[in-house]
């Protein structure tokens, strides 16, 4: 089934102002999708239609099947929403918090469990969220999101304020809620967190959907290079790599010897000069980063660029070229 599904979905708030213009997305059951894009570009607009706090202008959404025009309570009951800025009270404890959520939504809570779930200890549960940090207040605003068992997360920025294992901690629980049938859709600035979770991801750019797929086919359509490490018995005096075409920079570490390129296929040239020179010990190959292939969807050149999962199958084979 698809969880979400937009057709032209679009909305002006007034002639001036288009937040999203005839966004065409699709969310399958089951997945983690990265909805990334930078500030003002309409993620908060889209969210906010999918669960009809705002009305579309144009176009057609179904969430879960439903339309939120007429079904929006329907898919609040079945959807656990994480806001960027979730409400917290600070004189209620984190466990008052969720029994008062399971309360409010006629859902029976196992208050520890959930928060534990969510790595908050039972004494950190008996505290009042006034002396939470941010990372706790948004551990429990997740462990809210989770109440009821929906079938759809939908987190935006759901890892704003946590420390490194904090956010190793939140992929965790998210793979894992993916993996109990749920599907994830999340908004995030943190690119290296999108990629190390998301199944897919969409990158969304002054209200246009720009890009969607896995990181690997958008890194295979754009072919932008990436890097090779080579670990070589001897660093030669006189590198000369950069000489080669679509060698972009070279840095050395100790005798490890990394060249980030512009063209992929000229990694083989890297490692033959190598070869020739000295003796070469291992070589390790990366792609090119979420960083920079977000960069380039968003540049100005954005529209020369196939946008959906489609376009990005066909301009692998050549098709309609």
């Amino acid at each position: 089934m698809t969880a979400i599904r937009t057709r032209n979905l679009t909305k002006r708030f007034d002639e001036d102002v288009i937040a999203v213009d005839g966004l065409d997305l699709r969310v399958e059951a089951g997945e983690v999708f990265g909805f990334l894009g930078p500030n003002g570009a309409g993620k908060s607009t889209v969210i906010d239609m999918l669960l009809d706090f705002v009305r579309p202008t144009e176009g057609d959404v179904t969430v879960l099947g439903n339309d939120p025009a007429i079904d929006a309570e329907r898919i609040r009951r079945q959807t656990g929403v994480l806001p960027e800025g979730a409400s917290l009270y600070a004189r209620l404890t984190g466990r008052e918090h969720v029994e008062w959520i399971g309360r409010a939504n006629g859902a029976t809570v196992d208050a520890d469990a959930l928060l534990g779930r969510v790595g908050l200890t039972r004494d950190e549960a008996d505290r009042a969220v006034g002396g939470y940090s941010k990372g706790m207040r948004r551990r429990l605003a997740l462990a809210m999101a989770l109440i009821g068992d929906p079938e759809l997360l939908i987190l935006d920025e759901p890892s704003a304020g946590l420390d490194p294992t904090g956010m190793r901690e939140f992929r965790e629980i998210v793979r894992a809620e993916a993996d109990d049938g749920r599907t994830v859709f999340f908004s995030s600035h943190i690119l290296g967190e999108v990629e190390a979770v998301c199944d897919r991801i969409g990158i969304l750019n002054d209200g246009h959907l720009v890009a969607t797929g896995t990181p690997d086919e958008l890194r295979s359509n754009l072919d932008l290079g990436g890097t090779i490490s080579v670990d070589v018995a001897r660093v030669p005096d006189d590198l000369a790599l950069d000489a080669i075409g679509g060698v972009e920079e070279v840095t050395v570490d100790e005798t490890t010897i990394t060249a980030s390129l512009t063209d992929s296929t000229r990694k083989i040239d890297v490692v033959s000069e190598l070869d020739e020179r000295t003796r070469v010990l291992d070589i390790t190959s990366t792609g090119t980063s979420l960083e920079r292939l977000f960069e380039t969807y968003t540049s100005s050149e954005r529209e020369e660029l196939p946008a959906t999962d489609d376009e990005l199958t066909a301009a692998r084979i050549g098709v309609g070229r």
